[in-house]
């Protein structure tokens, strides 16, 4: 008997595919993990080109709508999203007369339309080479691979040229964040004192959303440095909490820092490292989500796409009021009025603190989940075991998101209001996603 070995190089897997000839191939269509390793791939990307996090997030989701909309034609239960998500036309079918793996045109199609949208392409384009050879070998007739390989690219193509009137080159050349003189807004913190990330990123077109303020959440607490203000009270239970953490406190908060650019200093040694976004560390609990049920590519690609859509709308609503309210971090604060010796355990990021946009994009995506693959559905997330960190272990994507809420404020970088309110913006753009959104019969 006659046998084909692929190894899946990711996950480590040995398949054995027995008597590949006629339409046998077609059984691989069926395998979800070139699409698991193609999602990984770019993440390994977006974190070696450090990209903040609502670009990540705009990335991941013109990659998952270009592999979504190649994949659906493999099961006619799903939906298009032309006509859903905003400006995205009728995208080019395949010809009825072609026999196609679509499969193979949908991780082509990411694949092509994330390296046209990241500064490693050239990473991305070698990967591509090897998926495809590996497509090759499987026993694929040349005819359908040259088929498939020719839809991903008008998938990609059609997407990209989409994805190029989101107003995202326009906002490269608007002016930078200009520090205001007045007391209670953002300033740069240590120790990079770097300037604000993507002030205008309300200007992106949104996916779903009808505005960048549809969901705008209450506003901030009125600033003051009156001790019996509670704006000090908020600032000051922020700062007795980051000098009596627990160690299961401090483990949360390293686990869901995500982010994509810290500096290490050691005396006079500065140093970066390089870790996944938030939106990233979701789309790889959304992975994990799939391989536990054992979703096929379609249902995968279904997963990737929704989630990525509620990630980069809940991005843009979120940066939305983080630059109308401009409010100054804890730390800055902190050191200002309270103890000038404080310092919170994970590095402040670089733009306003309210609201907290881990609480908003990680219950926004919880939302989503869940709505997909059931409340109470447990997972050890191992996303940030490859930055040196363990597992944790999660009953609900919405306890997962919780967690990631609260470790804003155990990491000293936001105020509880701006937790609570960022959780409650979440909510109401994932339950609006649920309910707009129309992937399947």
């Amino acid at each position: 008997m006659k046998h084909i070995y692929i190894f899946l190089l990711t996950a480590c897997t040995f398949i054995s595919f027995s008597s590949i000839a006629n339409d046998d191939w077609k059984a691989l269509t069926e395998d979800p993990a070139y699409m698991h390793r193609t999602m990984k791939e770019i993440t390994d990307v977006i974190v070696h080109d450090i990209y903040s996090p609502p670009v990540a997030s705009r990335i991941y989701t013109y990659v998952s709508v270009a592999g979504y909309e190649a994949a659906i034609h493999a099961n006619k239960n799903y939906f298009s999203l032309a006509g859903q998500l905003h400006e995205l036309n009728t995208i080019p079918a395949p010809d009825a007369s072609k026999q196609y793996c679509f499969q193979l045109s949908a991780v082509h199609a990411m694949l092509l339309t994330a390296k046209a949208l990241v500064i490693s392409e050239e990473k991305i384009k070698d990967f591509d080479s090897v998926l495809m050879q590996e497509y090759k070998n499987s026993g694929i007739p040349q005819e359908v691979f040259e088929n498939s390989s020719a839809y991903g690219k008008t998938i990609a193509d059609f997407i990209l040229a989409w994805a190029a009137k989101d107003h995202y080159k326009e906002i490269r050349s608007l002016p930078a964040y200009t520090v205001s003189d007045d007391a209670g807004t953002w300033k740069p913190t240590p120790p990079t004192y770097m300037k604000a990330i993507e002030p205008h990123w309300k200007e992106i077109r949104t996916f779903l959303l009808d505005s960048c303020s549809e969901f705008k959440p209450l506003p901030a607490l009125p600033f003051s440095t009156d001790t019996i203000s509670r704006f000090y009270k908020e600032a000051k239970a922020v700062h007795d909490a980051g000098v009596q953490l627990s160690d299961e406190q401090k483990a949360i908060a390293s686990f869901w820092d995500c982010n994509p650019f810290k500096m290490n200093v050691n005396g006079h040694v500065m140093f970066a490292t390089k870790k996944i976004s938030p939106g990233g560390h979701w789309i790889n609990i959304t992975a994990l989500a799939c391989k536990k049920v054992n979703a096929d590519f379609v249902r995968s690609a279904e997963a990737y796409a929704c989630v990525a859509i509620t990630l980069a709308d809940a991005f843009i609503s979120c940066w939305d009021e983080k630059f109308r309210s401009n409010v100054i971090r804890p730390e800055t604060y902190i050191n200002q009025y309270i103890d000038e010796n404080w310092m919170p355990l994970l590095q402040t990021p670089p733009f306003p603190e309210y609201t907290s946009g881990h609480s908003v994009v990680s219950t926004a995506a919880s939302v989503v989940l869940t709505k997909m693959f059931g409340d109470n559905f447990s997972f050890t997330d191992s996303t940030e075991k490859e930055f040196e960190l363990p597992e944790r272990h999660f009953n609900s994507f919405k306890e997962a998101a919780n967690e990631a809420a609260i470790s804003r404020f155990y990491g000293g970088i936001h105020y509880m209001p701006s937790i609570n309110s960022g959780i409650t913006e979440g909510e109401q753009i994932g339950n609006f996603i649920i309910k707009k959104l129309r992937v399947r019969g």
